[in-house]
């Protein structure tokens, strides 16, 4: 597969500085570039490979740049690559094909143009939506709605009643609808609360490898449209996630709580149970969030902070150990006198 640049160039709405008509046979990174590929500067602590790179062409969002290579300038070069790695890569079609060794319950629902591959399981009353890909060892359980155009990749479990919409990308070992961790204690005994609820994951979600979405222990988990999820993660019952929202690896959130639009997470943040985060939050890798936060703000820090309340209290911590260590020196000093 090529294309020449004014091709590209066209495909992502971008400028061409350069020959328009040269060969584009592929995609390679700036400091291991390949002839005959285009590459990005989207970070620019990679300026110092633009010189010497072997790619034939860079996206940058400055002529300057360039440095007289040929070029496509677009607002932001790692969204245009990301197009262009559509352009190299494109979705297969999807053909209708019920593969040897999957088991389809005559009482399921089975759209058009879906493909189901081998070990692949799908329950009583299911509903798999047309030009889905449900791939090998997949579990679908009883009442389970798999949305239009969706792909569960080998081994995903979707439990009974959960709600998938369309378009939703889920990776290997994702478990979706599993029981919320729900027990009454008494006496040294832990009496189990029946999960009742299920899973309502919105359109064009996205989820990782090996993550956990409890169901509800009454009512639903719900996932906004749009939401990226990382592998690794964990959301327990009950917890509802807004619109836009992106969740990095070894995150938890704890049950009950309710996360607003667009908030972001770094890796292995928490949330305690029965908060609300607002609108357009940004968490920080580790931080802890132990209340509600009205949002708005980047936040870090156990107990999670504004960043710059945190900022001022680390520096004054440091100035308290400073300050500490004087004064021993003065005490040592007294001493020996």
């Amino acid at each position: 597969m090529k294309f020449t640049l004014r091709e590209i160039a066209s495909h992502v709405g971008g400028d061409i500085s350069g020959n328009p008509d040269l060969v584009i046979t592929g995609i390679s990174e700036i400091q291991d570039s390949i002839p005959g590929t285009i590459s990005f500067l989207g970070n620019m602590q990679y300026k110092k490979y633009v010189s010497d790179t072997a790619a034939s062409a860079i996206f940058v969002n400055d002529p300057c740049h360039l440095f007289g290579k040929n070029g496509i300038i677009v607002e932001n070069p790692q969204l245009a690559i990301a197009k262009t790695l559509e352009m190299f890569h494109p979705e297969p079609n999807v053909k209708k094909s019920v593969r040897k060794g999957a088991f389809i319950h005559p009482d399921s629902t089975i759209g058009d143009n879906v493909m189901i591959e081998p070990g692949a399981v799908i329950e009583k009353d299911a509903i798999i939506g047309q030009d889905s890909w449900i791939g090998s060892n997949v579990y679908i359980g009883p009442g389970a709605i798999i949305g239009k155009h969706s792909r569960l990749y080998p081994n995903v479990t979707v439990y009974h009643d959960v709600e998938i919409g369309e378009r939703v990308i889920i990776h290997s070992g994702t478990v979706i609808g599993c029981d919320g961790f729900g027990f009454i204690s008494k006496e040294n005994i832990h009496e189990k609360i029946p999960q009742t609820g299920n899973v309502v994951i919105g359109d064009d979600v996205e989820i990782g490898s090996n993550t956990a979405i409890d169901r509800a222990t009454i009512g639903s988990t719900k996932i906004g449209d749009i939401t990226k999820i990382d592998n690794l993660v964990h959301i327990a019952h009950n917890v509802t996630i807004g619109k836009g929202c992106l969740i990095t690896a070894q995150v938890g959130i704890a049950g009950s709580v309710t996360i607003g639009n667009y908030c972001s997470f770094g890796g292995q943040a928490g949330v305690v149970p029965h908060v609300t985060i607002g609108d357009k939050s940004i968490f920080a890798a580790k931080s802890g969030v132990t209340k509600s936060l009205a949002g708005g703000e980047m936040y870090a820090g156990y107990p999670a902070r504004e960043i710059r309340d945190h900022h001022k209290r680390e520096a004054l911590i440091a100035e308290i150990n400073r300050i500490r260590q004087k004064l021993d020196q003065l005490l040592n000093a007294q001493k020996e006198d």
